[in-house]
């Protein structure tokens, strides 16, 4: 399958520079892709993007992977309504070495090479950008910005010189690479064309040179209409310090299921056959949810491992599966703490659940008890008692305590 082909297909087609996707299917070309440093985490709105990145470096394209020491000291204002809080150097520094890592994670084995522009913008000077750069760029191409008539239109909050000046900023990156790496093309996520369009501009002004621009598609939830990704609890970070494993992997596994396909062709590597497969499950036994258990292991193994998916594929079927917990590891019981309640051995089945607060009162767990409601180890009481051994406690259908 040619990338024109592997684009098209897995959903992958929104703006683009050029007159023909099948050009993609020439020469070789050498492209770079970015990441704001504004967190130290991409977010699996960044992962679609990079994923999109994955199929061109398969396909021979030479990737530039980009960490923003330069443009994350100004931010990118794109989409904002409000100026940006500056972050503080060691912030930036702190946020671009995690991406950078990141991009080690998601692209392992895979050929790239990792820049960052505050590498080249360090030494510029303000004059020599001025009538290097600046002299190249008509004013009306940045007042033309959504973001900037959004901002100094009528009932706008205003906005600074610097995150003005941030597409030329951008722009000069691909200038950059342009002339020390010979790239000619900037992969972007869709909210990002104005920016990148303007090194396209650049490059053609300054170097009289032709340069195009590729973007990904916004991800929709296709249940809801909304943007793909956003919770109740915020966005869904790689990092699993700011979303647990355990919880990044029961995201995908409630993944809607108008919508699970779609997700797999974008969020994972998955061929067409498998793709099939998991179109058949949800259109003949949907409730098995078979096709989100697949989505959630291919995705969960991109970003944490195959290590820690298979230790979270158990740690779920000991909550939903009916899997003895007595067969997790300590690391697999420490994952599971970290996400439920936790009580220590030798107290009563009463004193866990309002010990936890699962329950208000010792009188509304001694009624859930003789009303059936609680089990141990998958095995319902009807009476209190102590715990003496590694046990999961269980209320209703979804409230688990585990006693350790």
């Amino acid at each position: 399958m040619t990338l024109s082909e592997e684009l098209t297909w897995r959903g992958f087609v929104n703006q683009m520079t050029f007159p023909d996707i099948k050009d993609l299917d020439k020469a070789p070309i050498s492209f770079y892709f970015g990441v704001d440093p504004s967190a130290d985490s991409m977010t699996i709105g960044n992962l679609a993007s990079a994923m999109m990145v994955y199929h061109f470096i398969n396909a021979g394209h030479k990737a530039f992977l980009l960490v923003g020491g330069a443009t994350g000291m100004i931010g990118d204002p794109d989409g904002k309504k409000d100026e940006r809080n500056l972050l503080t150097l060691e912030d930036i520094a702190r946020n671009k070495n995690a991406i950078a890592e990141q991009y080690k994670t998601v692209f392992e084995g895979k050929p790239f090479t990792t820049v960052d522009n505050y590498d080249w913008f360090k030494g510029v000077e303000y004059l020599d950008f001025l009538r290097n750069i600046g002299k190249h760029v008509p004013l009306s191409n940045m007042l033309g910005r959504d973001f900037v008539q959004s901002r100094i239109g009528e009932g706008g909050s205003g906005i600074s010189y610097a995150e003005f000046s941030y597409s030329l900023i951008q722009g000069y990156d691909f200038l950059t690479l342009y002339r020390d790496h010979g790239v000619t093309l900037q992969l972007c996520g869709g909210d990002q064309w104005g920016n990148s369009i303007a090194g396209v501009d650049m490059i053609r002004r300054i170097e009289g040179a032709e340069a195009h621009v590729y973007s990904a598609p916004l991800i929709i939830n296709k249940a809801t209409g909304k943007k793909f990704g956003k919770t109740e609890d915020g966005a869904i970070w790689l990092d699993p310090t700011k979303t647990s494993v355990y919880k990044f992997y029961q995201f995908w596994l409630n993944a809607d299921d108008e919508g699970v396909v779609d997700y797999a062709k974008v969020y994972t590597l998955l061929d067409q056959a498998a793709i099939a497969a998991m179109a058949e499950q949800v259109a003949t036994n949907p409730g098995a949810r078979e096709a989100q258990k697949t989505l959630a292991r291919e995705v969960t193994k991109i970003v944490h491992g195959e290590a820690r998916t298979a230790s979270v594929e158990k740690v779920t079927t000991v909550l939903f599966g009916g899997e003895s917990v007595a067969n997790l590891s300590t690391e697999e019981l420490d994952m599971l703490a970290a996400e439920i309640p936790t009580a220590a051995l030798g107290t009563s089945v009463i004193e866990s659940l309002v010990g936890t607060h699962v329950a208000s009162s010792n009188g509304e767990a001694r009624r859930l008890i003789e009303g059936g409601a609680v089990s141990l180890n998958g095995e319902k009481i009807s009476t209190d008692q102590s715990i003496e051994t590694l046990t999961l406690l269980k209320k209703g259908k979804n409230s688990f305590i585990l006693v350790r």
